[in-house]
């Protein structure tokens, strides 16, 4: 196993059963009890997923997840929170966190939540090795690169988190076919602890806003009512 894994939180019983339970696992440990030392931490050691607070002295969560993206777009990034409102959770995902784990948690819940982050970051990473001829895709007016998660629309460059690159690399790989929500939850979030169906309404809205021109009236990602979501390519 060996792979490294980054905590910031600082709230210390929490860090450290956090810390004991991921050692007994086999996974390498880094802590950070704020958001500074764990900008640092993460700099020096470049771990393979970060668990991250929100609230944090010197630096919060949102801040030190903004930094990290900012350096590495694909690295697995778990917020740990004990705020479990919706806005909060949009926040985070829109500056590149993964997924979120709210406060209080199981160890099971956060053991499966690792590991499948760790399983997702593996596979993607095993896919831009293999190369740039599957990368890009273009469609309408839009240019979507998903080796470098970014794309342009009419000439306008916009960026994708991994999860929204991950999640329209899927429906495009499927293109024409009808994807349920729960299909998406378990390929491409992998487990569905906390992690409901309005989850992905909420990336296929973001989607949208970037690849459609009217977002309210979707020409590419479609609505298939009560089944799920199809990418259309050809118009």
């Amino acid at each position: 196993m060996n792979e490294r894994i980054l905590i910031a939180e600082d709230d210390f019983a929490i860090l450290t059963g956090v810390a004991d339970l991921l050692e007994s696992e086999g996974y390498e440990v880094e802590t950070a009890c704020d958001g500074l030392t764990a900008l640092e931490r993460y700099r020096a050691v470049r771990p393979d997923l970060v668990l991250l607070d929100v609230m944090m002295p010197g630096m919060n969560g949102y801040d030190v997840c903004r930094a990290i993206r900012t350096e590495d777009r694909f690295i697995p990034l778990l917020m740990l929170t004990a705020k479990s409102s919706e806005i909060d959770k949009v926040i985070g995902l829109e500056l590149g966190a993964d997924d979120y784990i709210v406060k209080p948690f199981g160890m099971a819940e956060l053991l499966a939540r690792v590991r499948s982050a760790l399983r997702r970051g593996a596979l993607s990473s095993t896919a831009r090795t293999e190369g740039a001829a599957s990368s890009t895709l273009s469609f309408g007016d839009v240019t979507v690169n998903f080796e470098s998660m970014t794309g342009q629309k009419n000439g306008v460059e916009f960026a994708l988190t991994p999860k929204e690159a991950a999640l329209l690399r899927f429906l495009t790989e499927r293109e024409g076919k009808v994807v349920s929500r729960n299909t998406l939850l378990d390929d491409v979030w992998g487990i569905d602890c906390e992690v409901t169906t309005r989850t992905v309404d909420q990336h296929v809205v973001r989607l949208r806003q970037k690849i459609e021109d009217d977002p309210s009236r979707p020409v590419f990602l479609c609505t298939v009512h009560g089944a799920g979501y199809r990418f259309v390519l050809e118009q």
